[in-house]
């Protein structure tokens, strides 16, 4: 490949010297002499290049921890719009609970409406998450709403189902009651959101407007 590449390079100042001898003329201090290299019947020039240094491949570190980071761009794109969803979601019933007051049937039955109509649109897709998409998922909700989805399960249906909830959870590697932590732990995680928020907001709008 190399060998390849230095006779292209030969050839180019080859046809270069014999263009600029065609237009320029000749003079006493106008010549500069080169080596020269015999192919066949032509005389070609021969010139030293600066030396430059060939890289080996990636250590394998960093081919490792390029999959990493791609991994996880692609899994936050995957889950990031429903967390902006559960965002929005959250924040109507929240408005709507306050009218109900302390009508707790009228609130019961508010929350179980919300439920079966946040089941059948979502639950399919939300099935089809990974383990890893699961785990972000949560983390992703407690960034957009400020609650651990410990605290939001509580708060819709009880401190039983939030405690039996978090007994699944536990059995897949995550934790309900975790906060994100955008300066610590998750700060890789809030560098990627922020890139999204940024080139395809627009999008996730457009899809909590359509939803």
């Amino acid at each position: 490949m190399t060998r390849s590449v230095l006779f292209c390079i030969l050839i180019f100042l080859a046809g270069s010297s014999q263009i600029c001898r065609a237009q320029i003329p000749h003079g006493p201090n106008d010549t500069i002499r080169l080596g020269g290299l015999i192919v066949g019947k032509d005389t070609l020039p021969m010139v030293f290049l600066d030396e430059f240094e060939v890289k080996d491949k990636l250590p394998r570190y960093w081919v490792k921890r390029r999959e990493q980071i791609s991994r996880l761009k692609y899994n936050i794109a995957r889950v990031y719009p429903y967390a902006v969803i559960a965002a929005e979601v959250l924040k109507d019933v929240d408005v709507n609970l306050d009218r109900f007051g302390d009508n707790t049937s009228a609130r019961k039955a508010y929350l179980k409406n919300i439920e079966r109509e946040l089941n059948k649109r979502w639950k399919g897709e939300l099935q089809n998450l990974s383990i890893t998409q699961g785990q972000l998922l949560v983390k992703l909700i407690d960034r957009q709403t400020g609650k651990n989805c410990f605290s939001i399960i509580k708060e819709m249906k009880g401190g039983f189902t939030a405690t039996v909830w978090q007994g699944v959870a536990l059995l897949f590697s995550n934790n309900l009651k975790r906060a994100y932590e955008p300066n610590g732990e998750d700060a890789e995680i809030e560098s990627i959101v922020r890139d999204l928020e940024t080139s395809n907001y627009y999008r996730y709008r457009a899809q909590m407007q359509h939803n």
